[in-house]
């Protein structure tokens, strides 16, 4: 490999730099191993499957504007929905929140000039896209029909693109798991000289504590698909009780990677309010110790819930309480978390930025998804709503009110640093306001539908509840609105947005003290740390960054 060996703590120059500059289109922007363009990579990518997600999300909503149904046959809407659903969240939610803001943010916040193993880096991302067309590419042979979870026995009697399916996942998981190693190793290895644990930023521990979760939860996930993938194309009896398997054993396997996923989706968002609420309240994070050691805590206690999704499973009744606890104690460092946002914003200088309204949006409805997640922790209740769309609506309140959210917010708040300009504020405000009305008025009717009685998964239902489902339909089309909105303005504001500066916000971390768009070597030499970054009466804890904003970069010494 034609590189600069990098001894990035040494506090030196550019001739530390991991990799000379490099040249050309391809080597620029298509295989590049700069970590900020294989972000921005992560976040289009993304994005464009988004688009796609959103298409099968209408057609859904479509399709129950009416009791019965009538533009699809129950096997497509099927179809359609399991697509959907896989789609938003391994193509969607979790390349966004670690791929994309992770490889684009964490590295500068802790002051490196890239991850630990570039190479990896990129090939991690381009796993990424063949695995998203290939589960599209299932529809040309039968999408799977089982939903995102794809249950055997289900599973198994699908169509061919069944296989299609976890194969592509699969291989989205090898990608993850391979982006959790270079994280992990990344932040505990090349963080600037005197960036101690406590001192890190909060989005820098989101990123800490994901990483081995995309480590350990996707191995599960990986042998599970593998063991799905050799049952269906070669007979061999995992999940077949006849002949000795146990459909309860994907469940087991599905859930230890799927709950502890739930994580991975949301405590890099959390890790974006936490930079976006102190930025724009002008005050120091209240508990900054308390919110990193929370995100451990919900961690640790993510991989010991698995089973409480599987209560109407045959779970054994001396297992449902300590699994019914151990989700109920999941609410403790959650409710920590939000106590001490509320607590950052009271008495703060609050600037009502479209990247702040995003973030007190993500406070309303992901406080109301966690509090129906209690709910559904409790054994009763859990029974009388499991496979109703009270799950819908609480899957949503946690997933698109809460991580979604958390990207859009992250999305507004960075977008100068990936540009050099900021997106249009007009049009973000009426953005937020079209996507947090139409978000509630589509999931907010589903919990009481669920309680009612209405099944998920279903493509058509009983004619009573066909007003809500109408009602859901057209604020699902609000939402929509929004987000085509939001994607209007980050195009129309690359080249005509206004021109940000390096620090537009007024920040204190890292990536703020630099110019905008970060330059290729993000820094002309590794800054020092002597505090951490959220107290705003002090002046910035940080040495070594005087020559950053002056003048252009000395040339990049040669590869040898």
């Amino acid at each position: 490999m034609a590189a600069i060996t990098a001894s990035v703590n040494a506090g030196g120059g550019l001739a530390d730099h991991i990799h000379p500059e490099p040249q050309g289109f391809f080597r620029k922007y298509v295989f590049s191993i700069d970590h900020k363009i294989i972000g921005i990579q992560y976040m289009i990518t993304a994005f464009l499957f988004m688009i796609l997600g959103g298409m099968l999300a209408e057609l859904i909503r479509v399709q129950l504007m009416k009791a019965s149904g009538g533009i699809m046959t129950p096997d497509t809407y099927n179809e359609v929905y399991s697509v959907h659903g896989s789609t938003m969240v391994w193509l969607v939610i979790i390349p966004l929140l670690t791929g994309g803001f992770g490889n684009l943010i964490f590295p500068v916040q802790i002051g490196a000039r890239d991850v630990a193993f570039p190479w990896l880096n990129m090939l991690s991302f381009w796993l990424f896209p063949p695995a998203g067309l290939m589960l599209y590419a299932s529809f040309l042979m039968g999408a799977p029909t089982a939903g995102w979870t794809e249950y055997p026995p289900m599973s198994l009697q699908g169509a061919a693109g069944t296989s299609m399916w976890a194969a592509a996942i699969f291989l989205i998981g090898v990608s993850s798991t391979m982006t959790g190693i270079n994280f992990l190793v990344t932040i505990l290895k090349m963080r600037a000289p005197g960036m101690t644990f406590t001192r890190m930023p909060l989005f820098v521990w989101g990123q800490f504590v994901t990483a081995p979760l995309l480590m350990i939860a996707t191995t599960a996930l990986g042998a599970a698909l593998a063991a799905l993938f050799v049952q269906r194309q070669f007979g061999v009896a995992f999940f077949d009780p006849t002949r000795g398997g146990s459909p309860l054993l994907w469940q087991h396997m599905f859930w230890f990677y799927s709950h502890p996923a739930v994580y991975i989706m949301i405590l890099p968002a959390f890790g974006i309010i936490s930079e976006v609420l102190p930025t724009f309240s002008r005050k120091p994070i209240f508990g900054y110790k308390m919110i990193a050691f929370s995100s451990c805590a919900i961690a640790i206690l993510g991989f010991m819930v698995w089973a409480h999704h599987m209560f109407t499973s045959g779970l054994a009744p001396a297992l449902q309480l300590p699994f019914m606890v151990l989700t109920m104690l999941i609410a403790i460092p959650t409710g920590i978390k939000i106590f001490s946002w509320v607590a950052t914003l009271w008495g703060g200088v609050i600037r009502m930025t479209t990247s702040m309204m995003f973030a007190l949006g993500f406070l309303a409805t992901f406080t109301l998804g966690g509090i129906t997640g209690v709910f559904l922790a409790a054994v009763p209740f859990d029974l009388h709503v499991h496979g109703t769309y009270f799950i819908v609506a609480h899957l949503h309140y946690v997933l698109v009110g809460g991580s979604l959210m958390g990207v859009l917010a992250g999305l507004f708040y960075w977008y100068p640093k990936m540009t050099g300009r900021l997106m249009n504020e007009k049009l973000g405000h009426w953005a937020f306001w079209l996507f947090f009305i139409g978000f509630n008025g589509t999931f907010l009717p589903m919990h009481w539908l669920g309680i009612w009685g209405q099944p998920r998964r279903v493509a058509v239902y009983d004619p009573q509840f066909q007003g809500w489902n109408q009602v859901a339909s057209w604020f699902s089309f609000v939402m929509t609105a929004a987000l085509v909105l939001v994607l209007f303005n980050a195009l129309w504001s690359i080249r005509r947005g206004k021109k940000s500066g390096p620090n537009p916000w007024n920040a204190r971390t890292l990536e703020w003290q630099i110019p905008s768009p970060m330059p290729y070597y993000n820094f002309k030499h590794v800054p020092s740390v002597f505090a951490a970054p959220y107290d705003f009466a002090e002046p910035l804890p940080y040495k070594g960054l005087e020559e950053e904003l002056k003048g252009g970069p000395p040339p990049v010494p040669a590869a040898h």
